[in-house]
């Protein structure tokens, strides 16, 4: 089948095989306990009244998830003034927002391209089919056989890479931003958390 696509389909199957490394890669890498584990605030407010919350404590919360690189961040700066720590939160969650979208954008050209590739492939069958035709004319059906064979299969398997690949696009591209959500939410709690307490010891 490959060889009765032309070649064509050797970049359509690269396409596929670069397409299955992201989808596995992206599955693992966007684990809701990888990103953002559950009760990471409390055990970080837990920290700060025992009088644990000390720079090795930071220095492990955010080599452990994003979302700790992130509440690390805002433990940092938990001395200044609200406005500051919440804008190098916002910082370090740009880069982390970044890093969460990476390879995405190479999946989405993958299901753009590939039907592109298909319909070139059957482009250039069409050509090798009316090529035929003018050397041999209609009488032989065989000569016209590869050309509408090279026409279809490309076709077929530049949608059949395009339409998994948009799939798991989309699908990704809302995880991640149901993500960033969760982040934002938990690092606006320990703002909050922080800030309020300070205020009631005043």
């Amino acid at each position: 089948m490959v060889q009765a696509g032309g070649w064509l389909m050797l970049p359509i199957l690269l396409c596929s095989v670069i397409a299955v490394a992201i989808i596995g890669e992206r599955f693992w890498s966007l684990q809701v306990n990888r990103i953002a584990p559950a009760n990471l605030v409390a055990q970080v407010w837990q920290w700060y009244k025992s009088g644990e919350l000390d720079d090795e404590h930071i220095k492990t919360l955010a080599s452990k998830s994003a979302l700790g690189r992130i509440l690390a961040t805002g433990l940092v700066n938990r001395n200044n003034p609200r406005e500051i720590m919440k804008e190098s939160i916002e910082d370090v969650g740009r880069q982390v927002v970044h890093e969460l979208e990476r390879f995405l954008n190479s999946l989405g050209t993958i299901a753009a391209v590939t039907p592109l590739l298909g319909l070139l492939g059957t482009v250039i069958g069409m050509i090798k089919v009316f090529a035929a035709i003018t050397i041999h004319g209609v009488g032989n059906p065989t000569v016209l056989a590869g050309g509408i064979s090279e026409a279809l299969i490309t076709t077929a398997a530049g949608l059949s890479v395009a339409i998994p690949s948009l799939i798991f696009y989309r699908y990704f591209r809302g995880k991640v931003d149901g993500l960033v959500l969760k982040m934002e939410e938990e690092a606006l709690k320990l703002i909050d958390v922080m800030h309020g307490e300070r205020e009631a010891m005043r």
